[in-house]
């Protein structure tokens, strides 16, 4: 029998220890399932997972999963859909994966396939938490607010969603149903989509309102205070932007990683990040990014979206 420790203070993820000899394939799915959905973040260790078995605890609670089309992924099992992190050394400011798209996972899996040693740890945060912790001003100051996110297209995107490269004016105020983006053309005959979601939103099995979206990314590792925007299509300001960094660093926990580690977060719910790779020839961590099949999906999602349908690969954006 596994060993459990329960989230407290300081450490907001189930800590999951295996028994000499156990797998992760000894692990019963539904209880896993229940531990997720009450805590949100299990790291499960000791059960000396490779990428055999990391692809198929991540596969047996997933129906579909998505790449990240970022480069500077390492393709480890692409048949699975399975990439290592961003190979930089950098740390990373907390995010929800792909939150910078409409279809954001609803999991995040990460496996350590051969630990670094010193640095280079994953920090996660509990959204809950954050707006918790939030000073009031800013809190409501957000409540009942949403982020716009604008971007550009290209033709090969175009295509994809709108079935031409060359759409109309007509075409372009009319997706089809699937599409998850408006479009707009802009006076220079310029193509632009975007997608809006809540500033603070339910996550998918809590009722509390959760802090996870792409603010933190943009402004402090891209240098972006037009990405997104609020509502009314003006920046955030500043200082609700710096708040929620002050108290999402207040309450970041770091994971030490140990070979064989597998780590379980909640991607509607807790914000991850990575602090800064002294080795990055030793640090390998895997990563699948899927969608459950338990799965409450957020209703503002495109009926029958495709990521829910089939494994998903976005339009990748030209070189």
């Amino acid at each position: 029998m596994p060993r459990f420790r329960r989230p407290e203070p300081g450490m907001p993820e189930l800590l999951i220890e295996a028994a000499p000899g156990e797998t992760l394939d000894d692990l019963d799915r539904d209880a896993v399932i229940a531990l997720y959905k009450r805590h949100g973040a299990i790291l499960l260790r000791g059960f000396g997972a490779d990428l055999g078995t990391f692809g198929r605890f991540a596969r047996s609670f997933c129906r579909t999963a998505v790449v990240n089309e970022s480069p500077n992924r390492e393709a480890l099992d692409p048949a699975n859909q399975i990439y290592a992190v961003d190979a930089g050394v950098g740390a990373f400011p907390l995010h929800p994966e792909l939150s910078r798209e409409p279809w954001r996972p609803d999991v995040a899996f990460f496996g350590c396939l051969s630990a670094p040693g010193e640095g280079g740890e994953t920090t996660i945060c509990d959204g809950v938490e954050l707006v918790r912790c939030l000073p009031e001003a800013v809190r409501d100051g957000l409540g009942g607010r949403r982020l716009v996110y604008g971007m550009g297209t290209w033709p090969e995107l175009l295509a994809y969603w709108l079935g031409t490269a060359e759409p109309s004016d007509a075409q372009l105020a009319a997706p089809p149903p699937g599409c998850p983006y408006a479009f707009a053309r802009l006076p220079d005959g310029r193509v632009v989509r975007h997608f809006s979601r809540p500033a603070l939103h339910r996550p998918m099995f809590c009722d509390a309102l959760a802090f996870g979206n792409f603010l933190l990314f943009a402004r402090y590792n891209n240098g972006r205070t037009d990405f997104p925007l609020l509502d009314d299509l003006r920046p955030v300001p500043t200082e609700w932007v710096e708040a929620a960094k002050a108290t999402g660093d207040s309450l970041t926990r770091a994971i030490a990683w140990e070979q064989g580690d597998v780590l379980m977060l909640d991607n509607t719910r807790f914000m991850h990040g990575r602090r800064a790779i002294p080795r990055p020839d030793a640090r390998k961590i895997a990563t699948f990014f899927g969608y459950l099949d338990f799965a409450l999906p957020d209703p503002e999602e495109p009926p029958d979206a495709i990521w829910r349908r089939e494994d998903f690969e976005p339009p990748k954006p030209p070189i």
